[in-house]
């Protein structure tokens, strides 16, 4: 428990630096900036690998699946780089909600951090009942397999379509909870107007950032289930992963349109994780192999972006 507390301890630590020290003042986040902590926090994140190991080499924490500290080192790894893959879609999603409630992005950064905030508590409370589940319930972890071959498969037919936040059906409950103001006032989240207390819509930006982010949850948490269900490594490569989102969020939603094959690779990446799923009693499928398949499928679709021409924009005879 006292390693628990450490690593949480570090987290909120950071948080309260990050607000109430680096980013005091409200400011728009240059690509600079943005990459220079992206960075920093993938740094962080690969040099945490080096804590694990010695963690489980002195014994300092529970070990309830018997990892040796090379293979605990392996799975945390791969349960980052799986998370961190998974976001991607993610930073889609919070760049429609922004563009669609028009926040001015010196003021995206303060929302992203009580969004991260939020996630952090949601995802303790997956990770800690989706353990549970695995390690009472032996079945269950074919449910979670065939859940995530389901959503690659829902992921590789689905047509694009424009995602509308303001049709959706949570923001239609926020409106039925609080009167909102379509009106920013700085960085408040509520404001009183004619003497009512409404909701700005950098709340209602954070509440819906929030409750997708649980609905992205429900993948990325049995994709690092597969890998292990040793309840620190999954908590921490997570954590690790969400909290570099933030600065990443900056750096990739500028380059979104360059990367127009990166779905492709969370397809295979959560296929290959499904299937690894469904054989987890009967096939024993190498650490090696599970973080080979991740990171070639990640470069896969970055390359093919960057070489191949986008159609889109090639002009036409009549042009």
């Amino acid at each position: 428990m006292l390693v628990w507390g450490v690593f949480i301890a570090f987290i909120i630590l950071f948080l309260a630096l990050d607000l109430g020290v680096f980013n005091r003042t409200p400011h728009v986040i240059k690509t600079k900036e943005a990459a220079i902590w992206t960075s920093i926090w993938i740094t962080v994140a690969l040099g945490f690998s080096g804590i694990i190991f010695w963690l489980f080499s002195e014994g300092l924490v529970d070990n309830p699946t018997n990892l040796t500290p090379e293979n605990a080192v392996l799975k945390y790894i791969t349960g980052y780089l799986i998370e961190l893959s998974l976001s991607i879609d993610n930073v889609f999603v919070i760049a429609v909600i922004f563009s669609s409630f028009a926040i001015p992005q010196k003021y995206q950064h303060e929302v992203l951090f009580w969004g991260i905030l939020g996630a952090i508590v949601f995802r303790a409370l997956m990770i800690f009942f989706g353990v549970a589940l695995i390690n009472k319930f032996d079945w269950i972890i074919y449910v979670f397999g065939a859940f995530l071959l389901f959503t690659a498969f829902r992921m590789l037919t689905h047509k694009e379509s424009e995602f509308d936040p303001k049709k959706s059906k949570v923001f239609r409950y926020v409106k039925k909870l609080f009167p909102i103001s379509y009106k920013m006032d700085g960085d408040k989240f509520f404001i009183k107007r004619m003497g009512i207390r409404a909701a700005t819509p950098l709340f209602v930006a954070l509440i819906i950032i929030e409750l997708t982010d649980i609905l992205f949850a429900l993948d990325s948490i049995p994709a690092i289930l597969a890998i292990t269900s040793d309840p620190f490594i999954v908590f921490s490569s997570n954590i690790l992963a969400i909290l570099g989102l933030r600065s990443m969020y900056f750096l990739v939603s500028r380059m979104l349109t360059k990367f127009r094959y990166i779905n492709y690779s969370l397809v295979i990446i959560l296929a290959f994780v499904g299937i690894k799923m469904l054989l987890t009693h009967n096939v024993e499928i190498p650490e090696w192999l599970s973080l080979g398949v991740i990171g070639i499928s990640l470069a896969g679709g970055v390359i093919a972006s960057l070489i191949i021409p986008d159609s889109s924009n090639t002009p036409t005879k009549e042009d």
